[in-house]
């Protein structure tokens, strides 16, 4: 829909609204009513449009919201855009979106990183730890790993509990793509029992570190 204004997405997100869904995701603690594939099919009738997106983010609501991160251009925004729209995302689901589909696609990620990392908010923090993540896979030249190992150790068992998942997923990261320290990210998740009872859908990998490092090391390795 090229040109779409503010008020028309809106309007198009209302009539997407699904008390059942409503109810469902607000379980989770997700505001919205909306089924997320009919989010994308609008989104994607919509395609990018930055403008419409930051009118859609400054509405605040969480459907607007979720719409709005679908059609961004993740480059467009300035650092301290970035910084105020994380500080913003408190619905699970936009900050999850935020993170993944924002914040790791622009240019200014590892900016962000060192911006985010020693952040007193945990909510901030963890999208620290999530670009960690991303660098401990794919670019970990310059990261002091065994020092973030010490970071975890000390931190993890204690953290929030989106703040713990994202250092649970930095954890696994170094286990699976470092061999050198493998053994010491099995034993730390191993010492805290960090989601290690954590429910786990049938064909899903569990978030256990020491479960999930064995499992993705042996699908790569063969």
């Amino acid at each position: 829909m090229p040109g779409t204004t503010v008020d028309t997405a809106l309007a198009e997100l209302a009539a997407l609204e699904d008390p059942k869904m409503r109810a469902a995701n607000e379980k989770r603690g997700d505001d919205h009513g909306i089924n997320l594939s009919r989010m994308r099919a609008l989104a994607k009738s919509i395609r990018t449009d930055q403008p419409l997106a930051q009118e859609l983010w400054a509405s605040g609501g969480t459907a607007a919201r979720l719409l709005a991160l679908l059609i961004c251009t993740p480059k467009a925004f300035t650092a301290d855009e970035l910084d105020a729209m994380l500080r913003e995302t408190r619905a699970p689901k936009v900050n999850d979106w935020f993170v993944n589909y924002v914040a790791k696609k622009t240019p200014r990620a590892e900016e962000m990183r060192l911006r985010w990392f020693d952040d007193a908010d945990p909510t901030v923090a963890a999208a620290a730890w999530a670009l960690t993540s991303v660098r401990v896979a794919k670019d970990p030249d310059g990261l002091d790993l065994p020092q973030l190992l010490d970071l975890i150790e000390r931190d993890l068992q204690t953290a929030p509990a989106r703040l713990q998942w994202s250092m649970n997923e930095t954890l696994a990261t170094i286990g699976i793509f470092h061999p050198a320290l493998r053994t010491r990210a099995r034993d730390i998740g191993e010492r805290l029992q960090v989601l290690a009872d954590y429910p786990t859908a049938p064909g899903c990998t569990s978030p256990f570190a020491p479960i999930w490092i064995d499992e993705i090391v042996r699908r790569r390795e063969g």
